[in-house]
């Protein structure tokens, strides 16, 4: 029999901000505010408020975990740098996963195909397929609304996630079933989802990198003279 892992998860990729702390198999602290921005401000004062409540020790952490995109550029840089920092601090492994895993994992369990839509902020979206049982039908991906057709099968698709009225006006005539579970991703869900999979760690996984899905809307200044 496995022992309980101890893990503290981040999550500030998209349009909310959370922290939790899995301990004894169950969620010891938790915390989520919706927030657009700011996320700078107020993630690390989260995660000190969060080990506080729950009386934890970073040294006692088995694992970290946080979300590594798709999201906004800002809010994922964040997320991430916070998670290193504090993994490197405490000597402790580090697992970064998906937004679009986490809110799928979130979902009511279905008989159907699962489709996981996050708003990216511009005009395409950030989607992911998944079988009734959470297996990834396709990689993640960016694409405008219309284009989403090309990736879903006949029938009936649950959908989830923040994006799911720009998806059903896309494909009005498409039978969409919204399943009524959480529309962002949650530290609650990352940390039950992390501590899963601690066991199945071997120590030589690189350490997690954002998933970007496109670049950047920020450009570099050009250089006089070029």
């Amino acid at each position: 029999m496995t022992r309980p892992v101890t893990v503290l998860a981040i999550e500030s990729a998209t349009d909310a901000c959370s922290v939790a702390l899995w301990r004894d198999n169950v969620l010891a602290a938790h915390v989520f505010t919706r927030q657009r921005h700011g996320h700078a401000e107020i993630l690390l004062p989260m995660v000190r408020d969060i080990m506080g409540q729950a009386g934890q020790a970073f040294a006692a952490l088995d694992l970290i975990a946080t979300t590594v995109g798709p999201g906004s550029f800002t809010g994922l840089r964040i997320g991430l740098s916070s998670a290193r920092a504090l993994a490197l601090a405490a000597g402790k492994p580090l697992i970064g996963l998906t937004t679009l895993e986490i809110v799928a994992a979130a979902q009511p369990m279905s008989p159907d195909p699962l489709l996981v839509a996050i708003d990216s902020r511009r005009e395409d979206i950030f989607v992911q397929l998944f079988s009734p049982a959470l297996a990834p039908l396709c990689p993640p991906a960016a694409m405008p609304g219309a284009d989403i057709e090309s990736i879903l099968p006949a029938g009936t698709i649950a959908i989830a996630g923040n994006a799911v009225d720009a998806v059903r006006g896309a494909l009005p005539s498409r039978n969409l079933r919204v399943t009524g579970g959480p529309g962002l991703p949650d530290a609650g869900v990352l940390a039950r989802c992390a501590a899963a999979r601690f066991h199945g760690l071997t120590g030589d996984e690189p350490p997690p990198g954002p998933l970007y899905l496109r670049p950047p809307d920020a450009k570099l200044p050009m250089q006089s003279g070029a």
